[in-house]
């Protein structure tokens, strides 16, 4: 219909005169414009609804979107009950799983199963049909510690972790994969590979105590990474002088489009994060390094610094895990170990130490802390879990008020990262137990048991995408619906 009035609205205005026509030519315009199929949220890359496209979900901060009651999130679950269905992974990852229409990608790992290579495997990308939970397609993505040498583990630094561990992320048009080993790989949605580049080939050898482990951050056509690293050489590995920095690339073909130094004045350990770049307003925010930073994303400059938690940079031995979280005018950084928690106002500008720039911080409130679980914000609060101390806390985002606090059951450590919707709470424990809480009062509702025999040091955060939940334990991937 819209094609036909097209044609007829042009032939009728080659017949007036010059004046007319150019009336006509402006329908002309409209009309065609109006002929053009609008392109959904889901299909541009920038849709809330139905998807979890990075580590943090639709608004990097745990959240999925508050649909006003209209979407219910089931609270008895297990294994079996309103599992939609369940897929055998290869091997374990802490990688987060990541959602874009009908497609689930996880990262993960093959062990190799011989006696003499133990400690061996390959480093893998997996997508999986999110309606019957088939394997689509599986790549083999990388391995070693050194590009094309290893260092006598293929998929590992640490016991404690694996290079599978960071989380994939998606702009709706390909799939980026990035592992602790440098490997960067994009995928188009088939599977075919687009691109690949190795970080510590291009810029010099990781120097971390730990398997490194940041998710790479897709925004408004750009892809970002932060190597925020120690100084000096670890165990052999690394270079003296090693600087920290942000990096940017172009995520159509790879290539890098600005690399910006970061420095601090922090000491051997202190110096690494783990934590993933946080966009908001048109800024970049990195924690690490004792430090919080915002940045310009066009260049990587850095507009403001405020610190630090590590006053004199006496403590040698804080690397950070938590990633910034943004919520009511805030960014809420969690210093590690037992340190405190602090809210940074936003819109700061040049250099604040101390409580210069602070709205609040829980110096005087010791139980208040993180030392893994990255903090989530969800209908106006924040969910401060502390892994240390076995308790979640919600915490009024301009005071730092603790609304309510209570105590994580069990003897397993909870290190999964928090994430919102429905009115729950949904995290996981080392054991592979999810519990689910009452987001207004704390109530427990359902402790659901999701592990096997070998899900110990389950550390993945639970996705959220429509009314399913996308459960990733060491042997298996679970949708719940």
């Amino acid at each position: 219909m819209l094609e036909a009035a097209w044609w007829r609205t042009y032939v009728l205005g080659m017949r007036y005169s010059y004046a007319n026509t150019r009336f006509f030519s402006l329908v002309v315009f409209v009309l065609s414009i109006c002929s053009i199929p609008a392109q959904s949220k889901s299909e541009s890359g920038d849709s809330h609804e139905g998807n979890w496209m990075n580590w943090r979900g639709p608004f990097y901060n745990g959240s999925s979107p508050n649909d006003s009651g209209a979407r219910t999130l089931t609270t008895k679950f297990d294994e079996d009950k309103r599992c939609k269905w369940k897929a055998l992974l290869p091997g374990s990852s802490a990688a987060t799983p990541i959602i874009f229409n009908n497609y689930v990608f996880v990262s993960s790992v093959q062990q190799f199963k011989q006696p003499k290579q133990k400690g061996r495997g390959t480093l893998l990308a997996m997508c999986f049909d999110r309606t019957s939970g088939d394997l689509l397609w599986k790549r083999e993505a990388g391995s070693g510690y050194r590009p094309g040498s290893g260092d006598g583990a293929d998929y590992m630094l640490d016991s404690k972790s694996n290079y599978a561990s960071p989380s994939a992320v998606t702009d709706g048009e390909r799939v980026v994969f990035f592992f602790g080993n440098g490997d960067l790989v994009s995928y188009g949605f088939d599977g075919k590979e687009e691109w690949r580049r190795n970080i510590q080939k291009d810029y010099g050898d990781f120097c971390f105590q730990w398997t490194f482990s940041s998710s790479p951050t897709l925004h408004e056509g750009r892809l970002y990474l932060p190597v925020l690293q120690r100084n000096e050489m670890v165990h052999g590995r690394g270079k003296p002088n090693s600087p920290s920095y942000l990096l940017c690339m172009d995520p159509s073909n790879g290539k890098t489009i600005w690399r910006h130094t970061r420095s601090s004045n922090a000491k051997k350990e202190s110096l690494e994060s783990f934590g993933t770049i946080i966009p908001h307003e048109g800024q970049l925010i990195v924690a690490g390094g004792d430090v919080l930073t915002g940045h310009d994303p066009s260049t990587g400059k850095e507009i403001w610094r405020w610190g630090t938690w590590n006053p004199n940079h006496k403590q040698e031995w804080w690397r950070l895990v938590p990633s910034p979280v943004v919520g009511s005018g805030v960014i809420l950084a969690c210093a590690p170990k037992k340190a405190p928690v602090f809210a940074a106002r936003l819109g700061l500008k040049g250099t604040h130490e101390g409580k210069s720039g602070l709205v609040w911080d829980t110096a005087s409130n010791g139980t208040l802390t993180s030392d893994v679980p990255t903090p989530l914000y969800y209908d106006g609060k924040f969910f401060i879990l502390s892994d240390l101390r076995k308790s979640l806390s919600r915490v009024d985002p301009k005071t730092g008020n603790v609304e309510w606090s209570i105590t994580l059951p069990g003897k397993y450590k909870w290190r999964s990262s928090p994430t919102g919707g429905d009115g729950k709470i949904y995290t996981m424990n080392h054991n592979a137990e999810v519990l689910v809480i009452s987001a207004k009062d704390g109530e427990v509702l359902h402790l659901a048991k999701m592990g096997g025999t070998y899900d110990d040091n389950t550390r993945s955060s639970i996705a959220i995408a429509g009314n399913q939940l996308f459960i990733r334990t060491n042997e298996n991937l679970y949708c719940i619906d």
